[in-house]
């Protein structure tokens, strides 16, 4: 045993050090923040010279790079928000523990996949196999969702026998092969359906019929490159949120008569409400910043369209393709500041409405824990 001296004598020294530790991380803390707002500093200085000019010609420059920004974020929340939010709900409280502890790791590593390999994959091959099976690639993304419901309306009539052999709980694997063959079917069919109802041509149909012009890389191959890289980040909080709901409040509203539907739509939906908020959030700052997948996949073209098959730019595409060449002090090199400030500040608002919301979640979960 050690002796109350040596154990007395050894007190100081734990003392210091740990009043050495808490002053670094209070050190570290503070300088994350100090760096911070001398971003912010920095950004809104090297603005001022543009807004104390005045000139609306010089601002109105900005508008298709954030028509490009908003186009390519919203084309990418709208192929990730569905995928995430369906695999978190049924990963959190459909999916058996132990394909769980394996399933959700593989996906949250999905998020260390750097973007410029995301904007090489979806520059060099998505986008020309897309340019040349357009009808294709437009029906399996219809088709998928349509197909994933008609498993499921077959497994809700098939019988007792069979729903015990194909678990619902498991059904992220035996579905594997059912979406593998529905996609087969249905690159086997498009070229048909092409050829007889959509005159042979969908891109020369769109352009002739509603004047739609079709670019290689386009904002529906940023939608998806980009959505695939938010998912991660959507999925990981979205899940932790679901999970994080207390079990008593399902098995209560089940125990009162509601279906397993309605206990999920109407209670934990509801519970983890601010959680996916916050998921949704995060996600959407991550896709008005990402900068390689934008640069790689829209074709940096500066329109104002909304069509889906046009190209794009985007802020952060611009800042990293001109700042370098922006001779300081020039009309240029403002504006590129004035972009960067506009992301700064999105980004800050985004982060802090996330945060903000994830807070008030926790405190709904503490008044649950202690009413139960």
């Amino acid at each position: 045993m050690t002796s109350p001296r040596l154990t007395t004598s050894r007190q100081p020294l734990r003392l210091l050090q740990d009043r050495v530790a808490t002053g670094l991380i209070t050190a570290g803390g503070v300088g994350v923040l100090l760096a911070i707002l001398a971003i912010g500093i920095f950004l809104v200085w090297e603005t001022l010279p543009l807004l104390a000019i005045g000139d609306a010609l010089a601002l109105t420059t900005l508008t298709p790079l954030a028509w490009g920004t908003l186009k390519a974020a919203l084309s990418a929340l709208l192929f990730a928000i569905p995928v995430a939010l369906g695999a978190a709900i049924y990963s959190a409280l459909f999916m058996s523990a132990r394909l769980r502890s394996r399933i959700k790791p593989t996906l949250e590593m999905m998020e260390a996949i750097p973007g410029v390999v995301v904007g090489f994959i979806a520059g060099l091959i998505l986008a020309p196999w897309v340019e040349r099976h357009l009808a294709s690639a437009l029906v399996v993304m219809i088709w998928l969702p349509l197909s994933a419901g008609l498993a499921g309306f077959c497994w809700h009539l098939a019988k007792t026998r069979l729903r015990r052999r194909l678990p619902l709980c498991w059904a992220g694997l035996w579905l594997v092969p059912w979406l593998a063959f529905m996609v087969t079917v249905a690159l086997w069919l498009t070229p048909w359906i092409e050829q007889h109802w959509l005159g042979g041509d969908l891109r020369q149909l769109l352009y002739q019929r509603f004047g739609m012009d079709y670019a290689t890389r386009n904002a529906l191959i940023v939608g998806i490159a980009m959505g695939f890289a938010v998912i991660p980040s959507i999925y990981s909080l979205a899940e932790d949120a679901l999970a994080d709901v207390p079990k008593t409040l399902i098995e209560g509203a089940q125990a009162l008569g509601a279906s397993r539907w309605q206990a999920l739509w109407k209670v934990a939906l509801t519970a983890a409400g601010p959680g996916i908020f916050s998921a949704v959030m995060i996600g959407a700052g991550r896709a008005v910043g990402e900068t390689m997948i934008v640069l790689m996949a829209s074709g940096n073209t500066a329109l104002l369209s909304a069509n889906p098959f046009e190209g794009m730019r985007s802020m952060s595409a611009s800042i990293a393709i001109e700042l370098p060449e922006a001779a300081p002090g020039t009309q240029t090199y403002h504006l590129l500041i004035l972009a960067a400030l506009v992301l700064f500040i999105f980004t800050f608002l985004v982060n802090t409405l996330a945060e903000v919301v994830r807070h008030r979640l926790r405190r709904r979960y503490r008044q649950l824990g202690s009413m139960s």
